[in-house]
């Protein structure tokens, strides 16, 4: 899928210490030797969250007086919500946003064409799933990069792989692999993601575009 814009012209392992933790013997362990097991065990299972996060819900559910498998429940969700926050920002990094923009910092005010309600709907990412590409058209310096970018990081807190680039890089990097007989591996490269966000597409001359790629 392709969202495009376009203007118009007016934690590492360590050890197994875990494995020599407190056992269930009938009698309590020390505060010492539960922290150490703790921590051993979350190393060993890769649980950074867990981890550093495992005293403060235990605190939390002892006012709460959650059960054992509630206290549970939370430390695993806690670590399932750090993997996926852990993903989103890697995705973003990968994606090559040339700056940080998000929807929420998006001003509507100053651009009154724009209709907030469909931007949101296109921040749900449904075209992406269903295969469709979007075109994001006006004047210069009405917001598009802005919206591109913002859609672009929405996709990637969704899970989408995204990448970001210039129309005219894209260009001049295909025809420099065409021209050293990789381009078949570049587009390949280009096809492992879910989303190409290709900007400043209303720059660049179609006469120069369909030259190098007639059958693009």
């Amino acid at each position: 899928m392709i969202a495009t814009t376009t203007t118009t012209r007016t934690g590492t392992s360590t050890g197994t210490k875990a494995r020599g933790g407190p056992k269930a013997s009938g009698r309590q362990p020390s505060e010492q030797a539960i922290d150490a097991a703790i921590d051993g065990a979350s190393r060993l299972l890769r649980l950074p969250t867990m981890r550093d996060r495992y005293a403060e819900i235990a605190e939390a559910a002892g006012r709460e007086q959650l059960s054992y498998r509630a206290f549970l429940a939370e430390l695993l969700l806690a670590e399932c919500d750090e993997r996926d926050a852990r993903r989103a920002v890697r995705r973003i990094h990968e994606a090559g946003f040339p700056r940080p923009k998000t929807l929420a910092e998006f001003d509507f005010n100053a651009n009154t064409a724009i209709n907030p309600a469909t931007i949101n709907t296109l921040a749900g990412c449904g075209w992406i799933s269903k295969g469709q590409s979007l075109c994001l058209i006006g004047d210069s310096g009405t917001g598009k990069s802005h919206l591109l970018i913002g859609l672009g990081t929405a996709a990637a807190h969704q899970g989408h792989r995204v990448r970001y680039v210039l129309a005219a890089k894209l260009v001049n990097e295909l025809v420099e692999a065409a021209d050293q007989r990789h381009l078949s591996r570049t587009i390949a490269r280009y096809g492992r993601v879910y989303l190409i966000c290709l900007d400043e597409l209303g720059y660049m001359e179609l006469d120069l575009w369909s030259h190098s790629f007639p059958g693009f």
